[in-house]
């Protein structure tokens, strides 16, 4: 029973990632909190599910043409190399201070969301040095407390370098491709990682991606912004019930 549950959880989450571009464990995390796992573990089957449905998503983005491999790379390599920290920062850091983190990275994207304008022709930054180092903190920091880092990586690319929606979030799933395959490698060798569970949650995902991919090509910017600020308001809630409630 509880592998079939998982598999329907990845399928969703898999949709939701696909959809906003994100790896998956702003969802993933709180509901293996839910399930009764702690939160070092919560985030090893998090990263585990994120790294195959980054893969597949970010080939279906280049597929569409959103994604800029000669961009994304540098915001990937930031990326795997902050995210090769994250294993010592797990290892290290209380629960209580990274369900806190989590907590503070949703209000942070809800913030930057509102009050960021949807532009159809905005002129990016792009320096390759600014995104490696944007990657590589949101690397260090994101994949510690479980999520693929497009929570903070969109809100970023849209709201301060000035890209346009959709190609910020072919970015993140790029981004998080990277950061969840050196996130991997650390968690794992730190033993955080629960295989059987993770790689069920990413079956599922690979097809909650591919419908969850092909809708977010079909909507407007503007109605995109407003999903996303429902989804982070959304798991907040989970969060503060986990952190004050529980």
């Amino acid at each position: 029973m509880l592998f079939a549950l998982l598999l329907i959880v990845g399928t969703f989450v898999g949709f939701i990632s696909g959809f906003f571009g994100i790896g998956g464990g702003t969802i993933i995390v709180p509901i293996m909190l839910a399930l009764g796992y702690n939160i070092k573990t919560a985030i090893g089957i998090s990263i585990t599910q994120m790294l195959m449905g980054a893969i597949f998503g970010s080939y279906m983005n280049y597929k569409a043409g959103l994604l800029r491999l000669n961009k994304g790379i540098y915001l990937g390599l930031g990326g795997m190399s902050g995210a090769s920290l994250s294993g010592y920062i797990v290892e290290l850091a209380p629960e209580i201070l990274l369900e806190s983190i989590l907590l503070a990275t949703f209000a942070f994207s809800i913030f930057r969301l509102y009050f960021t304008t949807v532009s159809e022709n905005s002129s990016p930054n792009t320096s390759n040095l600014l995104l490696f180092l944007v990657g590589f903190s949101v690397g260090a920091i994101a994949i510690s407390i479980g999520i693929g880092g497009a929570v903070f990586i969109t809100p970023i690319l849209v709201g301060f370098l000035g890209y346009e929606m959709k190609k910020a979030i072919s970015m993140g799933v790029f981004f998080v491709m990277f950061a969840s395959i050196s996130g991997f490698i650390s968690m794992a060798y730190h033993g955080h990682v629960e295989y059987v569970e993770g790689f069920t949650l990413g079956i599922g995902a690979l097809l909650g991606v591919y419908f969850g991919t092909k809708t977010t090509h079909k909507t407007d910017k503007k109605v995109l912004k407003k999903w996303f600020l429902l989804l982070y308001l959304v798991m907040s809630s989970l969060m503060i019930k986990k952190i004050f409630f529980s």
